[in-house]
This record gives C-alpha cells, structure tokens and sequence, in this order.
C-alpha cells in the first residue's frame, strides 16, 4: 500500500489545529483543487480526494483522537496489513481457544475506541456532512462577461428553531434507552469455528442513538431538522458561460450531529444577447454595412460588452469580412485576460429604388472598368479556361 501522507499536512496545519482553522483550511484547498477547475487534470482530482479524507477524519473528534494516537492504521485497520506489521494480522493476539467467550469488539476497543465495526461511518450519532442543495439560476449574457451578484431562494433543512435540535418537545428531554443502556449498541454471542465470540450490534429499539424520543417536537416530528426557505447572496464570476455549474460550500443542507453543511450547486443559464453571440470564450457581432461604405471606407460604431467603439473599414471592403478585436471578449474563468470580439461587415443591398436613383446607378455603372471588379475578372478569367476545354476534348 503507497504511504499516505499526514493529514495535518495534506491540510497545512499544526496537529494541535482548533476546529475553525481545520474548516477554513479545508475550505481553501478544495476550492483550490476542486475538480470543476481542473476537469482534465488528474493530479488535481487525486489532490481534491485526499484533501477530503484529511477533512473527514480531522473535522470528526474520535476519528482525530484515533488518528493522532495510532496514526493512519488508527482509523483504516487495513492501513499496512498484508505483511504482519500494523493490525493486518491477529497473531499478536494470542490465537483462539475453542470455548472461550472472546469479544471482538474489546480488541478493537482497545485500539480504536469502538466495537468491531463501529467506525464512525456506521454510527448513527457521528458527525455527518448535510446533503448538498441543487437550484438554477438565470442570467443575462452582459452578467456572464461582466460577473454579477444573485440573490436565491430555495428551500434547505435547518436545525429545529423550536428543540434547538433536539428532536423532543420543549420541556422535555430524550430519554435514555432501557435496551442498551444509552450505548447505541447490544452485545451478543455468536458460536464460529473458533469458539464462542461476542459481538455488538446497533440497537434496534433506539436505531443505535442511545436515547428516545417519548415526546417528539411539534414542529419537526422528532427529527430535529425542518425544510425552511433560505436566501443565499451568490457571486457569479465574470466568464461564466450557459450550463455549468457553479458551487457554493457550505449553503446546502445542515449536518446531522454537527457534521458540516452541504453545498449549493447552481446551474447557470444564459440569456441569449440581440448583438452577440459567445463562442469560447470569444464573442462574435455581424455589422450591415451600405455599398458606399465598403467602396469608399468608412468610420463605424461597433458595439463591445465594454462600450461602443469606433472602426475604420477600409476602402474596398468586401462582403463577410471579418476583423478581429483584441481583448474585447470574455474573461477567462479563472485565468488572467479575455477573448477577443470578431466582427463580420454584411453588405446591404439597397431596395426600392426610385427613378432618379437608378439611373445615378447605372450612370456609376458605366464609369466602371474591368480593373475595379478583381473577383469578377478572376472568375471570367476562369470561366474562359473551362470553356476552351469543353470545346477541344468533347466538342461542345
């Protein structure tokens, strides 16, 4: 098994770290390393997973008292089995004897804390993370190349204002459980191969919590959680871009025991824009232009998410050109500088046409030579090729 590395470490932390600066310890480096970031990077990904086993372990009281005792082996009996070191193999405990009452859970009390098995994941009154919140939001296109501030509201479960969280109704509290004596756990003996051996099970009568609820609390019914509407400030970041998903740490449901709160995940959608459309991070415009204005030049306004701007098209434009702004697209998530704008000139057609205006037209048309129509020449140029082919080698 490779040698994982301290959790204090993992973290940035002293061993002697208070719960607050395990949180904004954790918090930092999983916004570092977090996967939305990174979403091609596998060393990112193993990075963001070992952080969260740092976090599950030290942010949980007996998994920390575990771990700063006997180390990793102290909270994954698996850690450096296979070779008779660490607690893989049960040699150093002296075998069994056929008829002996030996109790498993006392073993592993002794190391861990807990009966076999009772690690935190499976004790009903460990810490656990609340379930993450999930809510769309929509925005306009400025607000994604610009960055924006939303205000969203949501239902999400919160600690029961009326028992405090406690499940039972004011006035009264939790009982203790007559069955497993408040321990959450029963013992019992189970014959094997080995001789008889003694074991412990969650309570059945109280589900392993070590108490009852014989009064439950009007307002959540005993669960000491109640859904209730929340408006949460979101800042979206400038680059965002229509259908990813922004996450929020922190925001989703309450944790049951003290466990940490979940997230909020809000998947942006992004309103569609008259002048522009987004590609990339790039940001594209098409801008009409009148037949004048491609043959003589001209100056033009042309609109950027900073502010109009002013563009000289060049004499003798032609129809679908396309020129490039430097810088003027959208911010790069996450990384320093933007796209650019790009700019394709349409040319407009003029229609309906008086008398005195068309034969201004064909008066202009008649000042013309080939030499003002380079396409045009190339094309009859070509045109002419293909025509003495046809004729010399199949006689049409």
């Amino acid at each position: 098994m490779a040698e994982k590395r301290d959790y204090y470490e993992v973290l940035g932390i002293q061993k002697g770290a208070s719960e607050d600066e395990i949180k904004k310890a954790y918090r930092k480096m999983a916004k570092q390393y977090h996967p939305d970031l990174h979403p091609d990077d596998p060393e990112a990904a193993e990075k963001f997973k070992e952080i969260n086993e740092a976090n599950d372990i030290l942010s949980d009281p007996q998994k920390r008292q575990r771990y700063d005792q006997f180390g990793h082996a102290g909270v994954d009996p698996s850690y450096g089995a296979g070779g008779g070191g660490g607690f893989g193999g049960f040699g150093g405990f002296g075998g069994f004897s056929d008829g002996e009452g030996i109790d498993l859970g006392d073993i592993f009390d002794s190391f861990f804390g807990g009966g076999m098995g009772s690690r935190s994941s499976s004790n009903p009154n460990a810490p656990r993370r609340g379930a993450d919140c999930s809510v769309s939001a929509t925005i306009s296109f400025m607000a994604a190349c610009k960055g924006t501030s939303i205000d969203l509201t949501f239902n999400r479960t919160e600690v029961c204002d009326v028992c405090n969280g406690s499940g039972a109704k004011p006035g009264t509290t939790p009982k203790t459980c007559p069955d497993c004596g408040g321990t959450g756990k029963i013992r019992f003996n189970q014959r094997t191969m080995f001789g008889t051996m003694a074991s412990t099970k969650a309570c059945t009568k109280c589900g392993g919590k070590g108490k009852i609820i014989e009064s439950p609390c009007p307002s959540c019914r005993g669960n000491g959680r109640v859904a209730k509407s929340s408006t949460v400030t979101v800042n979206v970041p400038a680059g965002i871009d229509d259908g990813q998903i922004l996450r929020v740490a922190g925001q989703g449901n309450v944790g049951t025991n003290g466990g940490q709160r979940g997230d909020l995940n809000v998947r942006i959608s992004v309103k569609n824009d008259p002048l522009f459309e987004r590609k990339g991070f790039d940001i594209w415009t098409e801008i009409p232009i009148t037949y004048s204005q491609a043959v003589l030049g001209d100056e033009i306004t042309v609109p950027t998410i900073d502010g109009n701007v002013t563009y000289t098209v060049p004499a003798g434009t032609q129809p679908d050109t396309i020129f490039r702004l430097r810088g003027k697209g959208v911010q790069r998530l996450q990384r320093e500088g933007r796209g650019d704008q790009l700019v394709k000139v349409t040319l407009e057609v003029p229609k309906n046409l008086n008398k005195k205006q068309k034969d201004a037209l064909i008066a202009f048309s008649e000042q013309l030579t080939e030499k003002n129509y380079e396409k045009q020449n190339g094309f009859m140029d070509k045109l002419k090729r293909f025509t003495d082919d046809i004729k010399k080698n199949f006689g049409m």
